[in-house]
């Protein structure tokens, strides 16, 4: 899960592997593949660093438990 916020400051967490999309509206639209809207205080650049950097957590805890 990553961490966002919304336009009033509270924080909440979206299962990065159901984003269909995210757009710069200008605020940043994130697009879930159920249909759900939710507008966010990140940036698209961040929103995609933040799923990079927790698909490279969830990767690299597999290969420590399959070595």
């Amino acid at each position: 899960m990553i961490k966002v916020t919304n336009l009033g400051g509270k924080e909440f967490f979206i299962n990065p592997d159901m984003i269909e999309k995210i757009e710069s509206r200008p605020d940043t639209t994130i697009i879930l593949n159920n249909g759900h809207i939710y507008i966010v205080q990140e940036g698209v650049e961040d929103i995609i660093n933040k799923i990079i950097e927790f698909k490279s957590k969830i990767f690299s805890l597999g290969f420590k438990r399959g070595d």
